[in-house]
């Protein structure tokens, strides 16, 4: 199992662009969507429209799961596929009005957006997903060739610092 920190984990995460959320509709029905995010104060944003279905899901139910794949490469041989390397989570996500991002999120999320349309379809709106339980890894912090050994590749870091990691 690699040594990975809270620090390690928040860095990669905020080194991706995109993370998969998933949620549970108000029909008890599991639902998932890719969305670009931001990371901000050990939370990630993303954006969505008020009338639509994510939106609605996350009103219903707030807790969710995350995925956040990262793409793995060997080096000079780019043909070579290479299972992505992934840190998931469970979360607690709440729609944030769009005009209380901050500026670094908003010129992330919002910069070079046509956001008239949104106006007309209920409006644009934050979702703030802080983490909650523990970061759960694999292939993070080990070489590609180390991502073979499933035990080695495996990891598991506290969200809140000074706790630790549950056992499965």
């Amino acid at each position: 199992m690699p040594e990975l920190t809270r620090g390690d984990v928040w860095k990669a995460i905020a080194g991706e662009n995109f993370m998969v959320i998933g949620m549970v509709s108000a029909r008890g029905q599991a639902r998932t969507a890719g969305v670009m995010h931001f990371v901000e104060d050990e939370c990630l944003w993303f954006t969505t429209i008020l009338d639509e279905w994510k939106a609605r899901h996350i009103s219903a139910n707030p807790s969710v799961s995350v995925t956040v794949p990262i793409a793995k490469r060997i080096p000079f041989v780019p043909w070579v596929k290479i299972p992505a390397a992934t840190i998931t989570f469970a979360g607690e996500a709440h729609i944030v009005p769009v005009d209380q991002l901050s500026g670094a999120a908003t010129r992330a999320l919002l910069e070079g957006l046509d956001l008239g349309d949104e106006s007309e379809r209920g409006g644009l709106v934050a979702v703030r997903v802080r983490p909650t339980g523990d970061f759960v890894t694999y292939g993070v912090g080990v070489s590609v060739l180390g991502m073979r050994d499933t035990e080695l590749a495996r990891g598991r870091v506290p969200v809140a610092p000074g706790r630790a990691p549950a056992l499965v």
